[in-house]
């Protein structure tokens, strides 16, 4: 008896990736995605250019640990502002997913876009889908040599450029851009670029429709914000069964046939390569152009459109869709609650902070003023921080014990634009009026507006 550890499996099990070619498509999804294409791209790549008050208007700061958004500098301390953000961001996909599918997959996600910009490209310098089959099929030749070259030029150039646009969002991108033409780059420009470029060049340029059948974990949990009143693209299977070919203008049915003429123009055009006449698949991104495709030969047959469509379960089963059901109310109570509140956070967000911090190395010590009178000094060191885009000045005062004095000198502060000022400060209380550990509390408010301030408490230690 043959061991069936040592049987040969079906070859099907070693399959080799075959390459999808998507044929270009026309129509009313094809001008959406168009359109996600230039307005996401553009404002990728000219975000970083864009000045404001004199600095670029988006920069992501991390040596000096300020994250510039127009007229906000946000600080590693308002860190709490982007963990909101990345909770309106998740639960805007679960709503949107929800509500119609995964069309964050098909109009916005990176990969997508991305992607059809090295598909454009490809069409451009290659051809059709037809041509492009026939130019992988062929022998080498010279034709050949430099249609590849080609096109393999147009990537690297749109992958770098993208990783460099990538970096000039942490590293000044007027200042980033003559040192890369200048080969001048740090180390860390110079590795993240590449890194970035890379990355866009495999992603968009090869692995393609396998980023989103293998890698992207959304595709396998998005089955559980789906329900039979989610919008998904389904093919109808009532109306295009059985399928056949048949003369243009022939109605299906004096033929005994569905409207579907078997084609194949959903499945040529599909990135991914799946045939949506096999119902919902967790590989479909939801791009909709297996729509535009079937609709044109549905006019072209002068038969109704819809064949393939935006629809529900619900309503391929004849029931009526609903569009306002438990989990789109929780979703969208949910994210209105955080939109709300990251609102009322953003907008009762102090731009001035300051820690106290006591001198530790001499718990208190006495000095005499110009009269000879004893007064117990303790001496802290003030880090103010302002952050705001310009200076501001600031006027300190301590309470919490009769008599205290601050120094003359150290009561008018100033803190340039993003900056935070180490400041030291001493306090003096008359000798026998303290013992022990006494509470004070330092306030910092700005000059001419008193409602922009900030209190700090710290502790004054006498005999």
């Amino acid at each position: 008896m043959t061991n069936s550890s040592s049987q040969t499996p079906p070859s099907g099990y070693y399959a080799p990736h075959q390459k999808v070619y998507p044929r270009e498509v026309h129509g009313h999804y094809a001008r959406l995605r168009t359109a996600a294409v230039f307005t996401l791209l553009g404002l990728y790549y000219l975000l970083p250019w864009c000045q404001w008050n004199g600095r670029q208007a988006i920069l992501f700061d991390l040596p000096a640990r300020q994250f510039h958004l127009f007229s906000l500098v946000l600080w590693p301390q308002d860190f709490i502002f982007l963990t909101l953000l990345l909770i309106i961001a998740g639960l805007t996909l679960f709503f949107s997913t929800a509500l119609a599918g995964r069309l964050w997959c098909g109009f916005a996600c990176p990969q997508t876009v991305w992607t059809e910009v090295f598909l454009w490209m490809e069409r451009r310098i290659e051809g059709d889908r037809a041509k492009r089959l026939k130019l992988d099929h062929a022998p080498w030749s010279l034709e050949k040599g430099l249609r590849k070259t080609g096109k393999q030029a147009a990537w690297l150039t749109f992958a770098g450029w993208t990783g460099l646009t990538f970096v000039g969002f942490f590293t000044p991108i007027r200042s980033l851009l003559p040192a890369a033409l200048s080969f001048t780059l740090g180390p860390w420009e110079t590795f993240w670029s590449l890194f970035y470029g890379f990355a866009t060049y495999g992603n968009a340029g090869y692995m393609r429709e396998q980023v989103c059948k293998y890698m992207c974990p959304y595709a396998r949990f998005q089955s559980a914000m789906f329900d039979r009143d989610t919008l998904i693209i389904t093919y109808d299977a009532r109306r295009g069964e059985p399928r056949g070919s048949r003369p243009r203008g022939t109605p299906a049915q004096s033929r005994g046939q569905g409207d579907c003429i078997d084609c194949q123009a959903c499945v040529q055009v599909c990135p991914t390569g799946i045939d949506i006449r096999h119902g919902l698949q967790y590989e479909c991104i939801a791009c909709a152009a297996c729509i535009d495709a079937c609709d044109s030969v549905m006019d072209q047959m002068q038969s109704p459109r819809g064949l393939i469509r935006y629809t529900t379960q619900q309503a391929l089963d004849g029931k009526p869709t609903r569009l306002l059901r438990p989990r789109m109310l929780v979703y969208g109570a949910i994210l209105a609650l955080i939109m709300l509140l990251f609102v009322v956070a953003l907008s009762l967000r102090q731009p001035l902070a300051m820690d106290v911090l006591r001198d530790r190395a001499t718990l208190y010590r006495e000095v005499h003023d110009a009269n000879g009178r004893p007064w117990f000094e303790n001496a802290y060191e003030l880090r103010v921080m302002n952050k705001d885009d310009v200076s501001h000045t600031y006027l300190l005062t301590v309470h919490g014990i009769p008599g205290i004095e601050v120094d003359a000198r150290e009561t008018l502060l100033r803190a340039g634009p993003g900056e935070v000022a180490s400041i030291p400060v001493r306090l003096r209380v008359p000798a026998g009026e303290v013992h022990g550990s006494l509470a004070v509390q330092f306030t910092l408010h700005e000059v001419g507006k008193t409602q922009r301030q900030v209190t700090e408490p710290a502790r004054f230690l006498a005999p």
